[in-house]
């Protein structure tokens, strides 16, 4: 696997969240990286933090990242890009504690649609982004 901090991304998830109202989301603690040379099939995107007991002995605050597996998350449109981003966001829980929200019954795929309606709504520019693998 090789891992590449993504400048535009980060950015653009910061933007995204901002749009949508995720005011829970620190902005300052979030941020994006590609991946690539993965073997799985279907996973587009996937959001990571560090553990409370690591939190605590590195004396750090909760940090989100959003690794975009490049196989299969350039693949997409930039709206389906957009709406991965949505939902690896809504993972993140309104403490923005390090821990997790799980699928069911906030992160689903009606969630994340009401979210990029609110954006849509926004004024967020849909750009195409070039990828860096």
């Amino acid at each position: 696997m090789r891992y590449s901090f993504s400048d535009y991304w980060t950015e653009e998830s910061k933007k995204i969240s901002q749009a949508i109202g995720f005011d829970h989301v620190c902005l300052d603690r979030i941020s994006c990286v590609e991946s690539s040379g993965t073997k799985t099939k279907r996973v587009i995107a996937r959001i990571h933090t560090l553990g409370k007991v690591m939190q605590l002995g590195m004396n750090q605050k909760p940090h989100y990242v959003i690794e975009l597996i490049t196989e299969h998350f350039n693949k997409q449109s930039k709206q389906d890009q957009v709406k991965t981003i949505i939902h690896e966001l809504m993972h993140i829980p309104h403490s923005f504690g390090g821990g997790f929200r799980h699928h069911k019954p906030y992160v689903n795929k009606k969630t994340v649609e009401v979210a990029f309606k609110k954006l849509v709504e926004s004024d967020y520019s849909f750009e195409t982004p070039r990828s860096i693998f």
